[in-house]
């Protein structure tokens, strides 16, 4: 199985920054994409960013120019720094992995348990 964990939330002021970081650990035979995804109360899960094993990444609209999304392979760990943080990016941030574990024959898709991000002053 494999497992993600989230760290990095917290209450930061508007305009301020935070690091979000996603550790995978467990029996892991090849992690493929990684992503962030976040939910605000009374709205859907929506993907602030996805990143591919070769480090290829996508952003959200809403995020793009604020956002960096980036992956230690060796460690597999992933990173979300985000900065000129706006009251809208308030919520819960979730890491993603589209990862196959060893004596496994396909892919699975593994959630962490969430990390809460408050943008307020």
């Amino acid at each position: 199985q494999v497992q993600l964990v989230e760290s990095g939330g917290g209450l930061v002021q508007p305009g301020g920054s935070l690091r979000l970081s996603c550790a995978a650990s467990g029996s892991i035979f090849s992690i493929n994409a990684m992503g962030w995804y976040r939910q605000a109360p009374g709205k859907q899960r929506e993907l602030v960013a996805a990143i591919t094993s070769g480090g290829s990444t996508n952003y959200a609209s809403s995020v793009k120019g604020r956002v960096t999304i980036s992956r230690d392979n060796a460690k597999n760990t992933m990173y979300l720094q985000m900065n000129s943080l706006k009251p809208e990016d308030t919520a819960v941030y979730y890491c993603n992995a589209d990862a196959q574990p060893v004596g496994a024959t396909r892919r699975y898709s593994y959630w962490g348990q969430g990390t809460q991000v408050t943008v307020s002053s």
